[in-house]
């Protein structure tokens, strides 16, 4: 996987993009990043402007952080699921 670009590179980068004074391939190919990359920096750049629906770059971090205190919450979940399985499971066996 490439070296994540600054974000004053992608800006710059969408910039020139916009211009129209060169095929995004061409400018991609110069800059030595995907066409693919470009177009999706383009297209988060509408984003965040408010120019197209979608999740903005502000609400990343948020939202990553959600999914990760999620998978922590389920992990707790199933501890507490076996837990009580394993306890419920020794008051119904004879002594």
């Amino acid at each position: 996987m490439p070296a994540a670009k600054p974000a004053e590179f992608r800006k710059r980068a969408v910039d020139l993009a916009r211009e129209g004074s060169k095929p995004i391939v061409q400018l991609a190919r110069e800059l030595g990043i995907s066409e693919s990359g470009l177009r999706r920096w383009m297209a988060q750049a509408e984003v965040d402007e408010g120019k197209r629906e979608g999740l903005s770059s502000s609400d990343g971090p948020s939202w990553s952080a959600c999914g990760r205190e999620n998978r922590v919450l389920a992990m707790e979940n199933e501890i507490l699921k076996r837990a009580a399985a394993y306890f419920a499971r020794e008051n119904i066996l004879p002594k």
